[in-house]
């Protein structure tokens, strides 16, 4: 398994795999695609030098990013035009309710830095995405900060498994170290989230 993995994240194949995986786990949170950004990247780090090898870091962090701006975009269209049937989906759900009534002038206000910190909180990406495409929020206000997020998330996924591989010498290490990290990250993210809205005076 190991060694699959290893030979995976060596190929141009594991631009693809990160493309669709980062642009579908906003409908699927339980897809690794943090797991595998950070994986190809502790790969790019231990193969760096002469000659140069798969994969690319530079191109790794723009797939990684672009999959998912992409994919918050495919989200917020679904949620905005997607009828009653979408409508039924996110009042049986918590946290889309909560999204629903909470994000309504959030981001035309400035709040767009929510759309940042749920990209790395686990689903926080989904509720933030339909949310505001249910809460009718105008392209214009979502898109940058769906940007700002996808290349946050991106640099810093990139950043962990790369560096944290370069620092502790040995890619497994690196990982694993990195792994922990971006799940801190998740955790702390949530927990943010989590927290009451301040009640108006």
């Amino acid at each position: 398994m190991i060694e699959t993995m290893g030979s995976l994240t060596a190929s141009p194949w594991i631009y693809v795999l990160v493309a669709v995986s980062v642009l579908l786990d906003v409908f699927l949170p339980v897809l690794p695609s943090g797991v595998l950004v950070v994986s190809a990247s502790a790969t790019a780090a231990a193969a760096a030098g002469p000659p140069a090898r798969l994969p690319d870091v530079a191109v790794l962090l723009a797939v990684a990013a672009s999959a998912s701006v992409l994919g918050d975009l495919a989200a917020y269209r679904l949620a905005r035009y997607g009828g009653p049937l979408l409508d039924r989906t996110i009042a049986r759900s918590r946290r889309l309710t909560r999204a629903h009534e909470r994000l309504g002038t959030a981001l035309a206000r400035g709040g767009g830095l929510l759309v940042v910190l749920a990209r790395f909180a686990p689903a926080g990406r989904s509720v933030v995405s339909l949310g505001a495409g249910k809460t009718q929020r105008k392209l214009a206000e979502f898109l940058p900060w769906s940007i700002l997020a996808g290349l946050s998330w991106a640099s810093y996924s990139v950043a962990l498994g790369y560096f944290g591989t370069q620092w502790l010498g040995t890619a497994w290490l690196g990982t694993g170290i990195s792994l922990v990290a971006l799940l801190a990250a998740g955790s702390l993210t949530t927990f943010l989230l989590s927290r009451p809205a301040p009640t108006p005076a």
